[in-house]
């Protein structure tokens, strides 16, 4: 009689990548963003870039609708987070799961917001599972020129 075996190709990679993450947090200075392992840790991939009106947000979330994400602001800190989990298991007529693997991680990252930053002023747009938000400076202190009277 055959017997079904679970195979994991990425096992191995896995280990390796948690022994190399182990070797560099020796190295990693307090407060400096990882590079390069974000995205196996669950949290979603976000590039943050600012310009001279304002901060704009990019996360990737494949597989995730709009309605499955929520943004929140608190003060000067801003919040993306899954509202939905892994689905329950249900047993019908066609039986029951010997092997899942497709299933939706809950995630959240926060993210502080500079003093500059308007939280009244957020758009944010969901297509393509891109998720992007643009935060406007508050008014007072975006760069203006100043023109120089002669006397």
């Amino acid at each position: 009689m055959k017997s079904l075996t679970m195979y994991h190709p990425m096992e191995s990679v896995r280990t390796l990548v948690d022994i190399d993450r182990l070797i560099n947090s020796f190295f990693d200075h307090p407060g400096e963003a990882k590079q390069g392992n974000a995205g196996l840790s669950g949290y979603p991939l976000v590039d943050v870039r600012e310009t001279d009106s304002g901060y704009f947000f990019e996360a990737a979330l494949p597989g995730y609708d709009e309605k499955d994400v929520e943004v929140n602001i608190d003060g000067n800190s801003l919040t993306i987070e899954s509202k939905s989990g892994q689905n329950t298991e249900k047993k019908d007529a066609e039986g029951s799961y010997l092997l899942r693997e497709r299933y939706i991680e809950s995630f959240s990252r926060s993210f502080k917001l500079p003093d500059n930053a308007d939280p009244s002023q957020i758009d944010a747009n969901f297509k393509n599972g891109l998720l992007t938000l643009e935060i406007k400076k508050r008014a007072e202190s975006q760069k203006r020129a100043i023109a120089i009277n002669s006397k």
